[in-house]
């Protein structure tokens, strides 16, 4: 199986939540009260979208077919007290 990173916009709702979206792969869309949490989801949701496209035989979107196995620099959410 190849892993790949996958660019997510992770924004701050007024609200207090965390909104998880991605260019490189649309439709994914994810909520969480945290931003480990909204990164979680979004991970979640990009391989259930994912399998969805293999699934019913469609193309995956041109980030995904370009993209190179998972290796680099990443940044992780870490909550401060």
């Amino acid at each position: 199986m190849k892993e790949i990173l996958l660019a997510i916009h992770l924004e701050a709702l007024p609200e207090g939540a965390f909104l998880a979206t991605s260019e490189e792969l649309p439709g994914l869309v994810a909520q969480g009260r945290t931003a480990a949490e909204a990164m979680e989801i979004a991970q979640d949701v990009a391989r259930k979208l994912v399998e969805s496209y293999i699934e019913h035989g469609d193309e995956l979107p041109p980030a995904l077919r370009a993209a190179t196995p998972a290796t680099g620099d990443v940044r992780i959410p870490v909550s401060l007290s």
